[in-house]
Formats: C-alpha cells, structure tokens, sequence
C-alpha cells in the first residue's frame, strides 16, 4: 500500500464501538464516599444551594466510567486525527513544544492574583509578546487582556467609543459592517451602544467604494472590516478605504480573525487601519474551538493608546509591573492580565519561527488554499475570479442541477475521513465551502482531501446520488434532523 493509499484508507477507518448512555449501563447501586461535615452554622445563603434529593449517578466501576468517556472521544474528529479544513477558522495543527513549555511548573502552576515581584519571568514573556504583536500588525500599542476574538472587538470599540466621546462627537455610534462580516460585528458594535448598518458586497466579493461613500456622515464612527475577508480575497482598495473613513472622522477597525494570510508579509497598521485584534488561539496554534481557550490581544495605533484597558504590563529597568489605573482608560476588561497559557503557547509559536522565518506562515498558507482552488476549480463552481489568500471559495453551483447541495457534499466527506468544511458562510454567497488548509497541511493530504471532493463530483455528473443524500452512511450517528436538534434538543436524562 502507497503512503497515499494509506493516508486515504486510514482517514477513511475509525474506531467502531457503539456505546450507551452510562445510566443505562447501571449495574449496582451507587456508592461513595461520606466526606467530614460542615462545622460550625451554615448560611441561609449557602444552604440555599444544597442538594434537595439523592443524585443520580451510575453505580459503576472507575475503568468502566474512564473507558466510557474514552471510547466517546474516539468518535471524535480532530486536528490530531485528521485534516480539519474549516475556512474562516484557521484549524491548525499545535506543535507539542507548545503544550509542554506551558506546563513548566513556574508558569502552569502560578495564580492571577500572585505578587508582581514573584512572576517577573512570566512578565517579561508577556511584555515581550506585546512588542512582538504589534510589530507584527504594525500598530504598537498593545493589550493582552480580552479572552477571545469576539472579546477583542468589544474592547476596540469601547477604545473607538471612548476616543470620539473625548473629541466630543458623542453623535458618532454609526458603525459600517460588510454584509460578508463576522456575526460577531454588529453584536459587538451594540454592546457598545452603537448601531450597525451594513455595506453590500461587490461584485468580486468585495467592498464597494460607491457603497461605503453614500453612508460616510457626520454619524460615522468606525468600519469594521475584515481583510482578507471572508470570501478569502484581500481588499485591494484598502488604503482609499481607510483615507474615505478617516476624512469622513471615522475609525477603521480590522477583524484579525484572517490575519494568518498576512503574517511577516504585510501590516494592516501600515494599510490604515487603527485597530485590530488579534486571535492568538488562531493564527498562533493554539488548540481552536469549543468554545475555548481563546485570546484576543487588541493593537492600536497612537490616537487610541491612552483608552487601552488596564491593568497594562510596563517595564522600569529590569523590572516589570502593571499600572492598574489610568485617566483615559475604558478600564478592566477581564479579571486578569489575559489568558496567560494561551498567550505563551503564542509567545513559542512565534519563537520558533523568528523573525526571519515568519512570514513562511502566510506564504505556506496562501499557497495550499491556492492549490486546492487550483485542483477543484473546474469540478466546483468558483463565484470570484482571481487567487484566494488563506483560504479558497466554492458552491455547490455546478452539483445543484443534479440535487446535490452544499450539506450533502459535506456530509459525504465525513464518509471519506474527512471533517467538513465551513458550510453556507459567508452568506453572502449561495451554497458556500470555505475551505482553508493552513500552513501546517502537506502536499500529499492536500491531495488525498481533493481527490475525496472529485469523487463527490464524479457521483453527481454519473447520476450517483442516492448515497450523497443518505450521507454519511458510516458513522453511528447518521444524518440529523438539524432544526429539531437544535430547537429540541434532549439534554436531560427522564429519571
């Protein structure tokens, strides 16, 4: 068997247990072990959270309860098992380097609230990741503290809000949004107590500058855009862009979510934009998705520096402290300096890289998703001409006329071992596939991943579409019925 037929086969085979609710494998009663009780009076308070009647746990073994929840993650697929092309995402695989230096004692093992003067070394690895992100994006002033890329806008437009409430234009709460945006825009926007409107796409899918111009006003106060955008293009426009807002007496706020495209090769501060978050849990390997763990550094340029949140990590010679207050501030934003182990997998992500090698990220990245649009392009409808960034755009436009749509294509490839691609966004285009392989992807599975998405398209030009709609046909869970599970989902087991 070739390494090519193997990867094929081995994507292909799974482990293949069924396995039952733990409560229907009840086999004794249960037991446990009585703990010492409370001294002393209990609280109304607290009493009010005790348990009213006995719980209901499964009288089993530890090795059976271990091998349950053991056999159930094997029916997991994930970055570890196989290629995982979710566009818009960057699921990329983590270096175990990463995970290993986290958890040296010195920085697993520390707590948020520990004196200053006893984390001067872990510090000095976030006051060092600052200056490295902001060199990186080209705009200087950094913080480390919101959680996640949603959080990350939040911030910046409180940082926006804050800047123009102190030019006194608290008029300004109009916040333009590409109709190819994040859904998480507009939802940061009004959580600021801004009001979104959103710009219709071009024709190449992206921003039209007629369309941003007729809702450049008085009431402007950011764009929030995203670039390369979610169609996987680069805004060619982007300086004009920014020059239109900012003479309008807008802001530009960059959605970092895409900046794996751009790394080492290109900064959004030098384009215009004035402020961007950066989703270190992305575009620096973290492990991504499941709601977590996430980080998302927010960098500024100069006119917004005084609004960053505190507390802000400062160096005074060989020392580092937090400056925890400041006049301008928009304040604490989380309920530490930032999600320390998921901004020091970054710091040794970038690391290993350096500066010399970094932009091989993006460079790497761009090439695969060209190569995988090169290799579907004829087989798949492609609705904007051009080469792709980080990640490449299909439909399911030339599959629709033989009943095929964009779910069964994808469900279709978990029956090929391979985990389906971001389906139906952005939705600014009809039947969507984002698809984007990462930096971190080979040639040969780049292969193997195409070569599944071809048979998809030779079954439907030979009339073979039977097993497109009853996919997937391996898995123990079949297809769903997604509105119902997701409208009336059991999640409670009827005692």
């Amino acid at each position: 068997m070739s390494h090519h037929e193997a990867l094929k086969y081995s994507a292909s085979v799974g482990i293949q247990h069924e396995e039952v609710l733990l409560f229907e494998r009840i086999h004794e009663a249960a037991t446990s072990i009585s703990l010492p009780g409370v001294e002393g009076t209990i609280s109304e308070e607290l009493r009010a959270f005790s348990r009213q009647k006995s719980a209901n746990i499964p009288g089993l073994s530890e090795p059976e309860t271990v091998r349950h929840f053991v056999r159930m993650s094997q029916w997991n697929h994930g970055i570890e098992t196989g290629f995982y092309p979710l566009g818009s995402c960057t699921m990329k695989y983590n270096p175990r380097v990463n995970e290993q230096l986290v958890r040296l004692p010195g920085l697993a093992h520390i707590h948020p609230d520990q004196p200053e003067e006893s984390v001067q070394g872990v510090l000095e690895l976030l006051y060092e990741l600052q200056g490295w992100l902001g060199d990186i994006v080209g705009l200087p002033y950094v913080t480390l503290q919101p959680a996640a890329g949603a959080h990350g806008e939040l911030t910046g437009l409180m940082m926006i809000r804050a800047a123009l409430d102190a030019r006194g234009q608290q008029q300004r709460r109009k916040v333009l949004v590409p109709d190819s945006a994040h859904g998480t825009n507009p939802a940061s926007a009004a959580l600021c107590g801004m009001y979104t409107v959103e710009l219709k796409s071009g024709p190449d899918g992206r921003i039209d500058l007629d369309e941003l111009k007729s809702h450049l006003d008085s009431d402007t106060a950011a764009l929030m855009m995203t670039n390369p955008n979610t169609a996987g293009a680069f805004e060619s426009d982007i300086k004009q862009i920014c020059q239109l807002v900012h003479d309008a007496g807008g802001l530009v706020y960059g959605d970092g979510a895409n900046l794996n495209a751009l790394v080492g090769v290109a900064r959004p501060g030098d384009m215009g934009i004035d402020c961007l978050h950066i989703n270190v849990h992305k575009t620096f390997a973290t492990p991504h998705g499941g709601g977590g763990p996430g980080g998302g550094p927010v960098a500024v340029n100069e006119a917004l520096a005084p609004f960053l949140p505190v507390p802000r990590i400062e160096k005074s010679g060989d020392d580092y402290t937090l400056l925890h207050a400041c006049d301008r501030s928009v304040g604490s934003v989380l309920g530490s300096i930032g999600q320390v182990g998921v901004l020091l997998r970054a710091h040794a992500y970038i690391s290993a890289f350096g500066h010399e090698h970094l932009h091989k990220i993006a460079e790497d990245a761009v090439l695969n998703a060209n190569y995988v649009l090169h290799r579907l392009r004829d087989r798949y409808h492609v609705p904007f001409d051009g080469l792709c960034k980080h990640e490449c755009l299909l439909t399911d436009g030339l599959q629709e006329k033989h009943g095929v749509k964009t779910l069964d294509i994808a469900k279709r490839l978990i029956d090929l071992g391979f985990h389906p691609m971001t389906i139906y966004f952005p939705l600014i285009v009809h039947g969507a596939m984002l698809i984007e392989p990462t930096e971190t992807e080979s040639r040969e599975t780049l292969d193997v991943f195409c070569d599944a998405m071809l048979e998809i398209a030779d079954a439907c030009d030979a009339g073979d579409t039977d097993v497109l709609h009853q996919a997937p046909i391996k898995p123990f869970r079949r297809r769903l019925d997604e509105t119902q599970a997701a409208r009336k989902p059991v999640l409670i087991w009827p005692e």
